[in-house]
């Protein structure tokens, strides 16, 4: 095992589900809702991409990132303020906690229209309302970019919304090849979903500064579906901003 922290070959059971995207670095579609988890490791740090829907959905990711490389997460990046990306935070207790600047105030402020989304959805509502109870409020809050170091690897967290969000939190995995995680900014298994709280007239921008994070060689993990090229991040966005022939996202609010 390298200083990226690969799954160990003398790890008998791995846990299924997830695909390696680069060395120390492989992400999961969660059933349901289809959201894409995150990992990233560092020699001394193991850093995880959104947290599902439930606490269930939490401690399973914990348990099987632990089981991926060998040491439980420490760091863990909100995307943006849905409920399927964050309820599950509070099953990662003692990680450090990071989202786009906004997002914590958002958090104790919405709570209760967080768990009314989440029933909304399909999640039972004492399920729901254990989750919000125990919602966890980020920590550290970015409104440029901000590196964590992982150890022999650093990970840089780019603020690159709004957009499909007031609260989009873009994440840039350096290597070869680069892996951006893009939240619900990108997604491949269906339109883009724009709820009440999206900034459609802004979004094509968000793209642009998601592209010029990543560049044209980078992989693009969108927050559901399966992992995309710039191509089809920039085909994406000009379909947002209405050329040629495009037209706004989907109206939704997942």
């Amino acid at each position: 095992m390298d200083s990226t922290a690969e799954p160990s070959a003398h790890r008998t059971a791995e846990p299924a589900g997830w695909e390696r995207l680069a060395p120390g670095v492989v992400r999961r579609r969660l059933p349901g809702w289809d959201e894409t988890i995150g990992a990233v490791a560092g020699e001394h740090g193991v850093l995880v991409i959104d947290t599902g829907a439930t606490l269930a959905d939490g401690a399973m990711i914990r348990r099987e990132v632990t089981a991926l490389f060998g040491r439980r997460p420490t760091h863990v990046v909100l995307t943006h303020p849905h409920f399927d990306h964050v309820l599950g935070t509070a099953a990662f207790a003692g990680c450090e906690v990071y989202a786009a600047v906004g997002m914590a105030d958002l958090l104790r402020r919405e709570r209760d229209d967080l768990r009314e989304d989440a029933q909304r959805h399909g999640v039972p509502g004492d399920t729901a309302a254990e989750a919000t109870d125990l919602l966890v409020i980020p920590h550290h809050e970015v409104s440029g970019e901000l590196v964590v170091d992982l150890g022999g690897r650093r990970v840089l967290l780019a603020n690159v919304g709004p957009g499909h969000t007031g609260h989009d939190l873009a994440v840039l995995v350096p290597g070869t090849p680069e892996v951006v995680f893009c939240g619900d900014l990108v997604e491949e298994s269906g339109e883009p979903q724009a709820g009440p709280d999206a900034i459609p007239a802004r979004w094509p921008a968000a793209l642009d500064r998601l592209l010029a994070l990543g560049g044209e060689d980078a992989r693009y993990v969108p927050g559901h579906g399966a992992v995309v090229d710039a191509a089809f991040v920039r085909a994406q966005r000009d379909e947002l901003a209405g050329t040629p022939g495009g037209g706004p996202p989907a109206a939704g609010d997942r």
